[in-house]
């Protein structure tokens, strides 16, 4: 019970320390509004010469604009969590420290990205969304079961996203210098999450690969179960298939830190 609170601690830490960076958010939420019109009308151009374009009418491929906007910093596509200071923190050999304490090395810094998560839902996730509404015809769902169903979505995206960041910065026992990695790991995150295109647009085996991949947890899963293309049991098979990522990747990354920890104590004796 006592680790409980602890953990919760450390969430309303992170919650906290990044509500501080007050121009930071807004530049944010300024920028990821103008990309999302930037996107909304090059949609607007592609679903005119292409109707019904992976399945999506307009207004479907419009919303999923907003979506995406919205959801950039919360799953953290681009990085810019706790992956930076883990990384730091190997690098000058600081994680010793860390790993001799008496809390999960993982679970602290899960704690932590889920307050920073929490944080960008509300700071930089409504804002956009709430703009893109009123500029264009979204179609958003009127019921409060979808939102529900997409905030459990976009929770396991977020689990998701931490547990391929945690492998990424844990790279950095090994090579020193995670910055490669990361820039590998960011590509592949804009690139197969769907925050580019859609992942229903890509074709042939490409579009069955993308969709398989965990990184489609992160923006597509949600964005399709808040339009409605995930319901019944087809919704209930989506969040198997992000909670089987999920504690696929939270799993390896525990072997990972086993192999880091002992790393670390071989060098250190």
């Amino acid at each position: 019970m006592r680790a409980w609170r602890l953990y919760a601690a450390v969430a309303a830490g992170g919650f906290r320390r990044y509500a501080t960076y007050r121009v930071a958010t807004a530049a944010g939420v300024f920028t990821n509004t103008v990309f999302g019109l930037i996107l909304a009308y090059t949609y607007i151009a592609l679903w005119d010469e292409r109707p019904g374009l992976g399945g999506y009418d307009q207004a479907q491929a419009v919303t999923y604009v907003w979506v995406g906007q919205g959801l950039l910093a919360v799953v953290a596509v681009m990085g810019g969590g706790f992956e930076d200071e883990l990384i730091e923190r190997i690098r000058t050999g600081d994680i010793a420290i860390d790993l001799y304490r008496p809390v999960d090395l993982q679970a602290w810094w899960l704690a932590a990205d889920s307050g920073r998560a929490a944080f960008q839902l509300l700071g930089r996730g409504v804002v956009p969304m709430v703009f893109g509404g009123f500029v264009f015809q979204l179609a958003l769902p009127a019921d409060a079961w979808t939102w529900l169903a997409f905030l459990v979505a976009v929770a396991l995206g977020v689990l998701v996203s931490f547990a391929i960041r945690y492998l990424v910065a844990l790279a950095a026992f090994w090579f020193m210098d995670g910055a490669g990695v990361q820039q590998l790991a960011v590509l592949a995150g804009l690139f197969f999450s769907g925050m580019t295109l859609p992942l229903n647009v890509f074709p042939g085996a490409l579009g069955e690969l993308a969709r398989v991949l965990p990184w489609s947890a992160l923006v597509q899963v949600p964005a399709d179960v808040l339009l409605g293309e995930r319901t019944g049991f087809a919704l209930l098979r989506t969040y198997a298939f992000q909670a089987a990522w999920a504690v696929g990747l939270l799993a390896l990354g525990r072997l990972v830190q086993s192999a880091a920890t002992r790393r670390v104590v071989v060098q250190g004796g």
